[in-house]
C-alpha cells in the first residue's frame, strides 16, 4: 500500500510534467520498478497507464492538427499504428534480462534527445521544408516503433521530423500528440492482451496522471518552462545514473 501511495502521488506529478513540458515516463517508469515489477513489466505498465491523457489531449487539441505538404493524415495515421504495433511485438519478444540491461541506454538517449530538444535544437523557419514527404512518412514509421518499444522523447522527434517536413511549430505539436495515441493505440491493444500489464499500478497511474495532467493545464501560464525542462533534465540524468547501476 505504501509503494501504490508513492506511485499515485509520483503518477500526479508525471501528469502534470507532461502536460508543461514532457518527461513523464522519466517519473512512472522507476516509480512502477518500485512497486516490485521489472523494466520491461514497468515499461508496458506505462504505456497503458499513459495512453487515456494521450487520447484527451490530442482530442483537445484537434483543430490545430495538420499534415505536412503532400502527406495526407491518413498515411500518417497507418504507418504509426503498424510501428507501434511493431514496436510493441519486438518489446514482448525481448527477455525481460535483454530489456534491463537495454533501458539504461534507452534512458540515456531519451534524456540526451530531450536536452537538445529543448535547449539546443534550432527553431524552424515557418513553412520550411527539408524533409520530402515519403522520407517524413518513413521517419514517421521508424519513430512508431520506438514509441512502441520504449517510447522516451517521440514527441520530440515527431516535432523535429514534423517540421522538417513543413509544418508550423504550432500545427506540428497538435499533429504530434494526436499521432503519439494513434501510435500507442496498437501498442496498448497487443499490451493489454499480453499478461504483461500490472493492471492495480495501471489504474493507480492512470488516475494520478489524468488528475496531474489537469492540474498541469491549469498551471501552463503560471510555472517557468525552462525550470520544468532543467528538472526533466535532472530526473532523467538521475534514472539513467541508478538504471545503469541497477543492471544486469
Amino acid at each position: 500500500m505504501t509503494a501504490l501511495a508513492i506511485l499515485f502521488v509520483a503518477s500526479i506529478w508525471a501528469g502534470a510534467q507532461n502536460a508543461l513540458a514532457g518527461g513523464g515516463s522519466f517519473i512512472t517508469l522507476p516509480s512502477l520498478m518500485l512497486t516490485g515489477m521489472d523494466a520491461r513489466a514497468a515499461n508496458i505498465t506505462s504505456t497503458v497507464a499513459l495512453f487515456p491523457a494521450q487520447l484527451v489531449t490530442g482530442f483537445t487539441g484537434r483543430s490545430h492538427a495538420s499534415s505536412p505538404p503532400g502527406l495526407p493524415m491518413r498515411t500518417l495515421f497507418v504507418v504509426s499504428l503498424v510501428g507501434g504495433a511493431l514496436g510493441a511485438l519486438i518489446l514482448l519478444l525481448t527477455p525481460p534480462t535483454a530489456f534491463a540491461r537495454l533501458v539504461p541506454w534507452l534512458a540515456l538517449f531519451a534524456t540526451a534527445l530531450f536536452a537538445w530538444g529543448s535547449f539546443f535544437q534550432k527553431p524552424p523557419q515557418p513553412g520550411e521544408a527539408h524533409l520530402p514527404p515519403w522520407g517524413a512518412a518513413i521517419l514517421q514509421f521508424f519513430i512508431a516503433i520506438y514509441g512502441g518499444y520504449f517510447g522516451g522523447g517521440i514527441s520530440l522527434l515527431m516535432m523535429a521530423s514534423l517540421t522538417m517536413a513543413g509544418l508550423a511549430v504550432r500545427s506540428a505539436g497538435a499533429s504530434k500528440n494526436i499521432l503519439a495515441g494513434v501510435m500507442n493505440a496498437s501498442a496498448v491493444a497487443i499490451f493489454a492482451l499480453s499478461g504483461d500489464v500490472h493492471w492495480i499500478q495501471a489504474a493507480v497511474t492512470a488516475v494520478g496522471a489524468s488528475f496531474g495532467g489537469w492540474a498541469g493545464a491549469l498551471m501552463l501560464k503560471s510555472v517557468d518552462e525552462r525550470l520544468l525542462k532543467l528538472g526533466v533534465i535532472a530526473i532523467g540524468v538521475l534514472l539513467t545514473v541508478g538504471l545503469f547501476w541497477k543492471a544486469p
